[in-house]
Protein backbone atom coordinates (compact mmCIF):
# COMPACT_ATOMS: atom_id res chain seq x y z
CA UNK A 1 0.00 0.00 0.00
CA UNK A 2 3.00 2.27 0.04
CA UNK A 3 4.26 4.10 -3.02
CA UNK A 4 7.79 4.06 -4.39
CA UNK A 5 8.94 6.48 -1.69
CA UNK A 6 7.59 4.16 1.03
CA UNK A 7 5.10 6.73 2.21
CA UNK A 8 1.83 5.43 3.59
CA UNK A 9 -1.31 6.19 1.67
CA UNK A 10 -4.01 8.50 3.02
CA UNK A 11 -7.23 8.32 1.03
CA UNK A 12 -9.74 11.15 1.47
CA UNK A 13 -13.29 10.67 0.22
CA UNK A 14 -14.79 14.06 -0.59
CA UNK A 15 -13.22 17.29 -1.76
CA UNK A 16 -15.33 19.73 0.23
CA UNK A 17 -14.12 22.14 2.89
CA UNK A 18 -12.92 19.45 5.29
CA UNK A 19 -11.31 17.13 2.77
CA UNK A 20 -9.36 19.87 1.01
CA UNK A 21 -8.21 21.43 4.28
CA UNK A 22 -6.95 18.05 5.48
CA UNK A 23 -5.09 17.48 2.19
CA UNK A 24 -3.61 20.96 2.41
CA UNK A 25 -2.22 20.69 5.95
CA UNK A 26 -1.23 17.03 6.37
CA UNK A 27 2.50 16.29 6.17
CA UNK A 28 3.08 15.15 2.58
CA UNK A 29 6.56 13.92 3.45
CA UNK A 30 4.85 11.21 5.52
CA UNK A 31 1.70 10.63 3.50
CA UNK A 32 0.85 9.92 -0.10
CA UNK A 33 -2.52 11.70 -0.29
CA UNK A 34 -5.23 10.51 -2.69
CA UNK A 35 -8.37 12.62 -2.96
CA UNK A 36 -11.47 10.86 -4.33
CA UNK A 37 -14.61 12.72 -5.42
CA UNK A 38 -17.52 12.01 -7.74
CA UNK A 39 -16.94 15.39 -9.43
CA UNK A 40 -13.68 16.76 -10.79
CA UNK A 41 -14.21 20.12 -9.10
CA UNK A 42 -14.68 21.69 -5.67
CA UNK A 43 -17.89 23.67 -5.20
CA UNK A 44 -18.82 26.44 -2.77
CA UNK A 45 -22.16 25.35 -1.24
CA UNK A 46 -23.06 28.66 0.47
CA UNK A 47 -23.57 30.20 -2.99
CA UNK A 48 -25.58 27.43 -4.65
CA UNK A 49 -28.68 29.58 -4.17
CA UNK A 50 -27.08 32.33 -6.30
CA UNK A 51 -26.61 29.89 -9.17
CA UNK A 52 -30.22 28.77 -8.77
CA UNK A 53 -31.44 32.39 -8.90
CA UNK A 54 -29.21 33.38 -11.87
CA UNK A 55 -27.02 35.59 -9.71
CA UNK A 56 -23.79 33.75 -10.52
CA UNK A 57 -22.62 31.36 -13.21
CA UNK A 58 -21.71 27.82 -11.99
CA UNK A 59 -18.02 28.20 -12.94
CA UNK A 60 -17.70 31.16 -10.57
CA UNK A 61 -18.22 28.97 -7.51
CA UNK A 62 -16.45 25.85 -8.77
CA UNK A 63 -12.74 25.09 -9.00
CA UNK A 64 -11.03 22.09 -10.69
CA UNK A 65 -9.35 19.75 -8.20
CA UNK A 66 -6.41 19.10 -10.48
CA UNK A 67 -5.59 22.79 -10.72
CA UNK A 68 -5.85 23.23 -6.95
CA UNK A 69 -3.73 20.15 -6.23
CA UNK A 70 -0.97 21.57 -8.45
CA UNK A 71 -0.44 24.30 -5.86
CA UNK A 72 2.52 24.36 -3.51
CA UNK A 73 0.41 23.51 -0.44
CA UNK A 74 -0.82 20.29 -2.08
CA UNK A 75 2.43 18.98 -3.52
CA UNK A 76 2.31 15.19 -3.32
CA UNK A 77 -1.49 14.94 -3.56
CA UNK A 78 -3.28 13.17 -6.41
CA UNK A 79 -6.91 13.13 -7.53
CA UNK A 80 -9.14 10.24 -8.65
CA UNK A 81 -12.66 10.88 -9.92
CA UNK A 82 -15.26 8.28 -8.97
CA UNK A 83 -18.29 7.55 -6.83
CA UNK A 84 -17.36 5.35 -3.88
CA UNK A 85 -19.47 2.21 -3.96
CA UNK A 86 -17.87 0.00 -1.29
CA UNK A 87 -15.39 0.38 1.57
CA UNK A 88 -13.71 -2.92 2.55
CA UNK A 89 -12.21 -2.35 5.98
CA UNK A 90 -10.52 -5.77 6.11
CA UNK A 91 -8.76 -5.44 2.75
CA UNK A 92 -8.39 -1.69 3.41
CA UNK A 93 -9.64 -0.70 -0.01
CA UNK A 94 -12.09 1.77 -1.48
CA UNK A 95 -13.98 0.70 -4.61
CA UNK A 96 -15.44 3.16 -7.09
CA UNK A 97 -17.22 2.33 -10.34
CA UNK A 98 -13.83 2.61 -12.06
CA UNK A 99 -11.16 1.19 -9.77
CA UNK A 100 -10.08 -0.20 -6.40
CA UNK A 101 -7.90 2.10 -4.29
CA UNK A 102 -5.90 0.73 -1.33
CA UNK A 103 -5.36 2.82 1.79
CA UNK A 104 -3.43 2.83 5.06
CA UNK A 105 -5.68 5.49 6.57
CA UNK A 106 -9.08 6.50 5.24
CA UNK A 107 -10.91 9.77 5.91
CA UNK A 108 -14.56 10.15 4.93
CA UNK A 109 -15.39 13.81 4.28
CA UNK A 110 -18.25 13.31 1.85
CA UNK A 111 -20.70 15.69 3.55
CA UNK A 112 -24.45 15.37 3.35
CA UNK A 113 -27.25 15.02 0.87
CA UNK A 114 -30.96 15.86 0.99
CA UNK A 115 -33.18 14.39 3.70
CA UNK A 116 -36.78 13.98 2.56
CA UNK A 117 -38.00 12.53 5.88
CA UNK A 118 -39.66 9.57 4.23
CA UNK A 119 -42.12 11.62 2.15
CA UNK A 120 -43.08 9.43 -0.80
CA UNK A 121 -41.60 10.30 -4.22
CA UNK A 122 -40.36 13.68 -3.00
CA UNK A 123 -36.86 13.06 -4.33
CA UNK A 124 -38.25 12.84 -7.87
CA UNK A 125 -40.61 15.83 -7.73
CA UNK A 126 -38.84 18.69 -5.91
CA UNK A 127 -35.80 20.79 -6.73
CA UNK A 128 -32.85 20.81 -4.35
CA UNK A 129 -29.68 22.84 -3.71
CA UNK A 130 -27.03 20.40 -2.49
CA UNK A 131 -24.78 20.53 -5.54
CA UNK A 132 -23.88 22.74 -8.49
CA UNK A 133 -25.85 20.55 -10.87
CA UNK A 134 -28.93 20.68 -8.63
CA UNK A 135 -28.64 24.47 -8.52
CA UNK A 136 -28.42 24.61 -12.33
CA UNK A 137 -31.51 22.47 -12.61
CA UNK A 138 -33.41 24.74 -10.21
CA UNK A 139 -32.30 27.80 -12.21
CA UNK A 140 -33.54 26.24 -15.44
CA UNK A 141 -36.88 25.46 -13.81
CA UNK A 142 -37.40 29.02 -12.58
CA UNK A 143 -36.49 30.51 -15.96
CA UNK A 144 -38.63 28.00 -17.84
CA UNK A 145 -41.68 28.90 -15.72
CA UNK A 146 -41.15 32.61 -16.32
CA UNK A 147 -40.73 32.15 -20.08
CA UNK A 148 -43.84 29.97 -20.34
CA UNK A 149 -45.94 32.27 -18.17
CA UNK A 150 -44.92 35.23 -20.33
CA UNK A 151 -46.75 33.73 -23.35
CA UNK A 152 -49.71 31.97 -21.72
CA UNK A 153 -52.90 34.08 -21.56
CA UNK A 154 -54.80 31.76 -19.19
CA UNK A 155 -54.59 33.34 -15.71
CA UNK A 156 -55.10 30.09 -13.78
CA UNK A 157 -52.29 28.37 -15.65
CA UNK A 158 -50.08 31.41 -15.15
CA UNK A 159 -50.76 31.34 -11.41
CA UNK A 160 -49.67 27.69 -11.27
CA UNK A 161 -46.50 28.45 -13.19
CA UNK A 162 -45.62 31.55 -11.20
CA UNK A 163 -45.99 30.09 -7.70
CA UNK A 164 -42.61 29.15 -6.23
CA UNK A 165 -42.66 27.31 -2.91
CA UNK A 166 -39.49 27.06 -0.81
CA UNK A 167 -39.61 24.48 1.99
CA UNK A 168 -37.26 25.06 4.92
CA UNK A 169 -36.50 28.17 6.94
CA UNK A 170 -32.78 27.64 7.53
CA UNK A 171 -30.07 29.72 5.82
CA UNK A 172 -30.44 27.99 2.44
CA UNK A 173 -34.22 28.42 2.40
CA UNK A 174 -34.10 32.04 3.52
CA UNK A 175 -31.42 32.88 0.94
CA UNK A 176 -33.12 31.31 -2.09
CA UNK A 177 -36.50 32.76 -1.07
CA UNK A 178 -34.89 36.20 -0.72
CA UNK A 179 -33.23 35.88 -4.12
CA UNK A 180 -36.54 34.94 -5.76
CA UNK A 181 -38.19 37.83 -3.91
CA UNK A 182 -35.61 40.22 -5.36
CA UNK A 183 -36.33 38.83 -8.82
CA UNK A 184 -40.04 39.47 -8.28
CA UNK A 185 -39.49 43.00 -6.98
CA UNK A 186 -36.77 44.25 -9.30
CA UNK A 187 -36.52 42.04 -12.40
CA UNK A 188 -39.96 40.85 -13.54
CA UNK A 189 -41.36 44.24 -14.56
CA UNK A 190 -38.26 45.11 -16.60
CA UNK A 191 -37.43 41.78 -18.29
CA UNK A 192 -40.86 40.11 -18.43
CA UNK A 193 -43.22 43.01 -19.23
CA UNK A 194 -46.13 40.69 -20.03
CA UNK A 195 -46.08 39.37 -16.44
CA UNK A 196 -47.56 41.43 -13.62
CA UNK A 197 -45.15 41.15 -10.64
CA UNK A 198 -48.17 40.60 -8.40
CA UNK A 199 -48.83 37.35 -10.26
CA UNK A 200 -45.51 35.94 -9.02
CA UNK A 201 -45.87 34.24 -5.64
CA UNK A 202 -42.78 33.34 -3.62
CA UNK A 203 -43.81 31.33 -0.56
CA UNK A 204 -41.41 30.20 2.16
CA UNK A 205 -42.76 27.41 4.37
CA UNK A 206 -41.17 26.44 7.69
CA UNK A 207 -42.35 23.77 10.12
CA UNK A 208 -41.07 25.63 13.21
CA UNK A 209 -42.47 28.90 14.52
CA UNK A 210 -39.34 30.90 13.60
CA UNK A 211 -36.84 31.25 10.78
CA UNK A 212 -33.09 30.65 11.23
CA UNK A 213 -33.78 28.83 14.49
CA UNK A 214 -30.10 28.18 15.24
CA UNK A 215 -29.21 31.89 14.98
CA UNK A 216 -31.48 33.18 17.72
CA UNK A 217 -34.65 35.30 17.99
CA UNK A 218 -33.18 38.60 16.76
CA UNK A 219 -31.90 37.02 13.54
CA UNK A 220 -35.26 35.29 13.07
CA UNK A 221 -37.13 38.57 13.49
CA UNK A 222 -34.89 40.50 11.09
CA UNK A 223 -34.97 37.71 8.49
CA UNK A 224 -38.77 37.64 8.60
CA UNK A 225 -38.95 41.42 8.16
CA UNK A 226 -36.43 41.36 5.30
CA UNK A 227 -38.27 38.65 3.41
CA UNK A 228 -41.60 40.40 3.76
CA UNK A 229 -40.03 43.59 2.40
CA UNK A 230 -39.07 41.52 -0.64
CA UNK A 231 -42.72 40.45 -1.00
CA UNK A 232 -42.07 36.86 0.12
CA UNK A 233 -45.04 35.15 1.78
CA UNK A 234 -43.57 33.48 4.88
CA UNK A 235 -45.73 30.76 6.43
CA UNK A 236 -44.48 29.44 9.76
CA UNK A 237 -45.59 26.38 11.74
CA UNK A 238 -46.56 24.46 8.59
CA UNK A 239 -45.22 20.95 8.08
CA UNK A 240 -45.24 19.56 4.56
CA UNK A 241 -46.78 16.10 4.26
CA UNK A 242 -46.85 15.40 0.52
CA UNK A 243 -46.41 16.79 -2.96
CA UNK A 244 -48.36 15.13 -5.73
CA UNK A 245 -49.86 16.24 -9.05
CA UNK A 246 -48.75 19.82 -8.50
CA UNK A 247 -50.34 20.13 -5.05
CA UNK A 248 -48.42 20.57 -1.78
CA UNK A 249 -50.33 19.25 1.22
CA UNK A 250 -49.54 20.30 4.81
CA UNK A 251 -50.17 18.72 8.18
CA UNK A 252 -53.00 21.14 8.95
CA UNK A 253 -54.85 20.05 5.81
CA UNK A 254 -54.11 23.20 3.79
CA UNK A 255 -52.83 22.98 0.22
CA UNK A 256 -50.78 24.99 -2.27
CA UNK A 257 -50.84 24.52 -6.04
CA UNK A 258 -47.46 24.93 -7.67
CA UNK A 259 -45.25 23.50 -10.38
CA UNK A 260 -42.08 24.37 -8.50
CA UNK A 261 -41.08 23.26 -4.99
CA UNK A 262 -37.51 23.99 -3.84
CA UNK A 263 -36.61 21.72 -0.92
CA UNK A 264 -34.06 22.93 1.67
CA UNK A 265 -35.63 21.37 4.77
CA UNK A 266 -33.10 18.80 5.89
CA UNK A 267 -29.87 16.91 5.31
CA UNK A 268 -28.63 13.39 5.88
CA UNK A 269 -25.14 11.91 5.63
CA UNK A 270 -24.06 10.36 2.34
CA UNK A 271 -24.55 6.61 2.50
CA UNK A 272 -21.72 4.09 2.03
CA UNK A 273 -21.64 0.30 1.83
CA UNK A 274 -19.12 -1.33 4.19
CA UNK A 275 -17.62 -4.81 4.05
CA UNK A 276 -15.74 -6.51 6.90
CA UNK A 277 -17.14 -4.40 9.74
CA UNK A 278 -19.91 -1.90 10.31
CA UNK A 279 -19.41 1.60 11.71
CA UNK A 280 -21.32 3.13 14.62
CA UNK A 281 -24.00 5.44 13.26
CA UNK A 282 -25.98 8.28 14.81
CA UNK A 283 -29.06 10.26 13.81
CA UNK A 284 -28.96 11.88 10.42
CA UNK A 285 -26.91 8.96 9.07
CA UNK A 286 -23.74 10.45 10.57
CA UNK A 287 -20.72 8.42 11.67
CA UNK A 288 -20.16 8.32 15.41
CA UNK A 289 -16.58 9.47 15.99
CA UNK A 290 -14.34 9.97 19.02
CA UNK A 291 -12.64 13.27 19.83
CA UNK A 292 -9.88 12.44 17.34
CA UNK A 293 -12.43 11.92 14.52
CA UNK A 294 -11.99 8.10 14.44
CA UNK A 295 -15.14 6.26 13.44
CA UNK A 296 -16.19 4.00 16.28
CA UNK A 297 -16.29 0.34 15.27
CA UNK A 298 -13.65 0.70 12.53
CA UNK A 299 -9.85 0.76 12.44
CA UNK A 300 -7.85 3.40 10.57
CA UNK A 301 -11.03 5.09 9.31
CA UNK A 302 -11.96 8.67 10.21
CA UNK A 303 -14.81 11.04 9.42
CA UNK A 304 -14.86 14.84 9.43
CA UNK A 305 -17.34 17.58 8.64
CA UNK A 306 -21.10 17.25 8.26
CA UNK A 307 -20.97 13.46 8.09
CA UNK A 308 -19.24 13.13 11.49
CA UNK A 309 -21.12 13.05 14.81
CA UNK A 310 -18.89 13.98 17.74
CA UNK A 311 -20.29 14.71 21.18
CA UNK A 312 -18.50 16.97 23.65
CA UNK A 313 -19.61 18.73 26.84
CA UNK A 314 -20.12 21.92 24.81
CA UNK A 315 -21.95 20.07 22.01
CA UNK A 316 -23.78 17.10 23.56
CA UNK A 317 -25.90 16.68 20.40
CA UNK A 318 -22.98 16.93 17.99
CA UNK A 319 -21.40 19.90 16.27
CA UNK A 320 -23.38 22.09 13.88
CA UNK A 321 -23.19 21.01 10.24
CA UNK A 322 -21.42 24.11 8.97
CA UNK A 323 -18.26 24.79 6.98
CA UNK A 324 -16.21 25.98 9.96
CA UNK A 325 -16.52 22.62 11.72
CA UNK A 326 -15.30 20.80 8.61
CA UNK A 327 -12.39 23.20 8.12
CA UNK A 328 -11.27 22.97 11.74
CA UNK A 329 -11.65 19.17 11.90
CA UNK A 330 -9.64 18.85 8.69
CA UNK A 331 -6.82 20.96 10.13
CA UNK A 332 -6.92 19.14 13.49
CA UNK A 333 -6.82 15.68 11.91
CA UNK A 334 -4.00 16.80 9.60
CA UNK A 335 -1.97 17.79 12.65
CA UNK A 336 -2.66 14.49 14.38
CA UNK A 337 -1.76 12.41 11.33
CA UNK A 338 1.44 14.43 10.94
CA UNK A 339 2.48 13.99 14.59
CA UNK A 340 4.22 11.01 16.20
CA UNK A 341 1.83 8.35 17.44
CA UNK A 342 0.55 9.13 20.92
CA UNK A 343 0.75 12.89 20.44
CA UNK A 344 -2.78 13.38 19.14
CA UNK A 345 -4.80 16.38 20.30
CA UNK A 346 -8.57 16.17 20.75
CA UNK A 347 -10.70 18.31 18.50
CA UNK A 348 -12.06 21.50 20.06
CA UNK A 349 -14.44 23.59 17.98
CA UNK A 350 -14.06 27.37 18.01
CA UNK A 351 -17.33 28.93 16.89
CA UNK A 352 -16.59 31.92 14.66
CA UNK A 353 -20.26 32.80 14.24
CA UNK A 354 -22.94 32.32 11.62
CA UNK A 355 -24.53 34.46 8.94
CA UNK A 356 -27.26 34.46 6.34
CA UNK A 357 -28.21 36.93 3.61
CA UNK A 358 -31.81 37.80 2.82
CA UNK A 359 -31.13 40.02 -0.17
CA UNK A 360 -29.60 43.28 -1.27
CA UNK A 361 -28.44 45.19 1.84
CA UNK A 362 -30.21 42.63 4.00
CA UNK A 363 -28.35 40.05 6.09
CA UNK A 364 -27.96 38.80 9.65
CA UNK A 365 -24.65 37.97 11.33
CA UNK A 366 -23.93 36.40 14.72
CA UNK A 367 -20.30 36.63 15.86
CA UNK A 368 -19.97 35.76 19.54
CA UNK A 369 -21.64 38.54 21.49
CA UNK A 370 -21.84 40.80 18.44
CA UNK A 371 -24.93 40.83 16.27
CA UNK A 372 -25.21 42.67 12.95
CA UNK A 373 -28.11 43.16 10.58
CA UNK A 374 -28.96 45.19 7.51
CA UNK A 375 -26.41 46.83 5.23
CA UNK A 376 -23.39 46.33 7.52
CA UNK A 377 -24.19 42.63 7.94
CA UNK A 378 -24.65 42.27 4.19
CA UNK A 379 -21.20 43.70 3.46
CA UNK A 380 -19.69 41.48 6.17
CA UNK A 381 -21.39 38.47 4.57
CA UNK A 382 -20.08 39.50 1.15
CA UNK A 383 -16.46 39.87 2.31
CA UNK A 384 -16.40 36.58 4.26
CA UNK A 385 -17.83 34.58 1.36
CA UNK A 386 -15.64 36.28 -1.21
CA UNK A 387 -12.48 35.41 0.72
CA UNK A 388 -13.64 31.81 1.18
CA UNK A 389 -13.96 31.04 -2.54
CA UNK A 390 -11.05 29.15 -4.09
CA UNK A 391 -9.00 30.85 -6.77
CA UNK A 392 -8.28 34.52 -7.48
CA UNK A 393 -10.06 34.31 -10.84
CA UNK A 394 -13.24 33.04 -9.18
CA UNK A 395 -13.09 35.73 -6.50
CA UNK A 396 -12.62 38.43 -9.12
CA UNK A 397 -15.50 37.18 -11.27
CA UNK A 398 -17.83 36.88 -8.28
CA UNK A 399 -16.90 40.35 -7.03
CA UNK A 400 -17.50 41.93 -10.45
CA UNK A 401 -20.84 40.13 -10.75
CA UNK A 402 -21.93 41.25 -7.30
CA UNK A 403 -20.95 44.87 -7.90
CA UNK A 404 -22.65 44.88 -11.30
CA UNK A 405 -25.81 43.43 -9.75
CA UNK A 406 -25.65 45.88 -6.87
CA UNK A 407 -25.55 49.00 -9.02
CA UNK A 408 -27.63 47.79 -11.98
CA UNK A 409 -30.14 45.40 -10.37
CA UNK A 410 -29.36 42.88 -13.10
CA UNK A 411 -27.37 39.66 -13.07
CA UNK A 412 -27.37 39.24 -16.85
CA UNK A 413 -27.11 35.46 -16.42
CA UNK A 414 -30.68 34.36 -17.00
CA UNK A 415 -29.72 31.80 -19.64
CA UNK A 416 -31.91 28.74 -19.99
CA UNK A 417 -29.34 26.09 -20.93
CA UNK A 418 -30.33 22.44 -21.23
CA UNK A 419 -28.11 19.57 -22.42
CA UNK A 420 -29.06 17.85 -25.65
CA UNK A 421 -30.60 14.42 -25.26
CA UNK A 422 -28.27 12.60 -27.65
CA UNK A 423 -25.92 10.85 -27.62
CA UNK A 424 -27.12 9.02 -24.53
CA UNK A 425 -24.55 7.95 -21.94
CA UNK A 426 -25.16 5.59 -19.05
CA UNK A 427 -23.62 7.98 -16.55
CA UNK A 428 -26.30 10.60 -17.38
CA UNK A 429 -29.01 8.17 -16.30
CA UNK A 430 -31.64 9.30 -13.81
CA UNK A 431 -31.49 5.91 -12.10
Amino acid sequence: MADSTNKKRLVIIGGGFGGLNLAKHVDKSRWQVVLVDRNNYHSFPPLFYQVASSGLEPASISFPFRRELNGRNYEGCSFRMGTVETIDVNAKTVRTQYETIPYDKLVIAAGTTNNFFGIENLEKTVFTLKSTTEAIRARNEVLDRLERAAIIPDKSKRAHLLTFVVVGGGPAGVEIAGALGEMKRYIIKREYPSIDPDEVKVILVEGADVLLQAMGPKAAEDALLGLRQLLVDVQLGKVMKSYKDGVVTFGDGSELRTDTVIWTAGVVGVNFKFEGAQPEMERGQRFKVDNNCRIEGLEDVYAIGDIAYMTTPAYPSGHPQVAQVALQQGACLAGNLSSPEGHELPFVYHDKGSMATIGRNRAVVNMGKMYLSGRVAWWAWLVVHLLSILGMRNRTVVFINWMWNYFNFSAGLRLLLRPDRYPLRHYWSEE
